[in-house]
């Protein structure tokens, strides 16, 4: 089966440029106002949108991410309304991918098939549950793939050559690089580093590798997109929600384009990277 993130990759491919995957955190800072960026990202220069799945005790993600779900969930976000999201946004935009992403708890507890279930029907293209291992592939990943939802995993610096196989098995859509150790949004990448590391996991896969943690600007979004295949970019744009918000956590005229800018300066910093390869 074929998702619309599979068709997203091999069209940009045949376009020599990289994807652009961004993450907004669903329900942030409230139903309307999340919705209003996730429509408007596309236009900007989102090519893939991963929506973030609010839970209480996000232990993989930086300060900005964290405040992102918890300004969510105190607006009254739930995993059944982050369906509705998706299922709303599937009503004037049928081609860009969704990725969900988050951890197991939420879903564990909602009920597995009932979620993959529902994901699908609302528009879902692929899952990235960061706290499930490869050697737990039976609670969520099998039952993903085998439903039609891509399962995307994180390899990071220390998924060596060894472990990288394991990693990749069951992956699917693309690779998800993390380009720093420790938490999202917490450090700035050693981007020559992180060119090495992308094209030894293409030496074990054909899948796309996408690269993300710590990047912020247009300048880093070149640096990624000289060797990677998407540029993935969360706690910048979480940010840019939080400083648009009003004494109240409240969305304000501001809110939707102080995300749009930034995706647009990312995107034009991404394929810079190609355009200048190609001369």
């Amino acid at each position: 089966m074929t998702t619309r993130i599979d068709t997203r990759f091999a069209a940009l491919k045949a376009e020599g440029r990289p994807a652009l995957v961004t993450f907004v955190m669903a329900g942030d800072p409230g139903y309307e106002a999340s919705l209003d960026i996730l429509k408007a990202l596309p236009a900007a220069g989102a090519d893939v949108i991963e929506i973030g799945m609010p839970f209480s005790d996000p232990m993989a993600d930086g300060p900005p991410i964290q405040a992102s779900g918890l300004r969510a969930l105190k607006a009254g976000q739930t995993l059944k309304k982050t369906l509705q999201i998706v299922s709303d946004f599937r009503k004037t935009d049928n081609e860009t991918p969704l990725v969900l992403m988050g951890y197991y708890n939420p879903v564990y507890v909602y009920g597995v098939d009932k979620f993959l279930t529902e994901a699908l029907k609302a528009g879902a293209d692929g899952l990235i549950v960061v706290d499930l291992p490869p050697e737990e592939d039976a609670e969520l990943c099998l039952p993903a793939l085998e439903a039609g939802l891509n399962f995307i995993r994180l390899a990071t610096p220390t998924t060596d050559d060894k472990r990288l196989p394991r990693v990749l098995e069951n992956t699917s859509g693309f690779v998800y690089y993390v380009s720093v150790t420790g938490i999202t949004g917490s450090a700035t990448p050693d981007f020559d580093e992180v060119g090495r590391a992308v094209a030894r996991i293409k030496r074990h896969t054909d899948l796309p590798v996408a690269v993300g943690f710590g990047v912020k600007t247009a300048q880093h979004a070149a640096a990624v997109a000289r060797g990677a295949d998407a540029v993935v970019v969360g706690s910048a744009l979480v940010e840019a929600v939080r400083k648009s918000l009003d004494n109240e956590d409240r969305a304000t005229e501001k809110t939707v384009k102080a995300v749009t800018d930034l995706v647009a300066e990312l995107s034009a910093g991404a394929r810079s990277a190609r355009a200048v390869a190609a001369e």
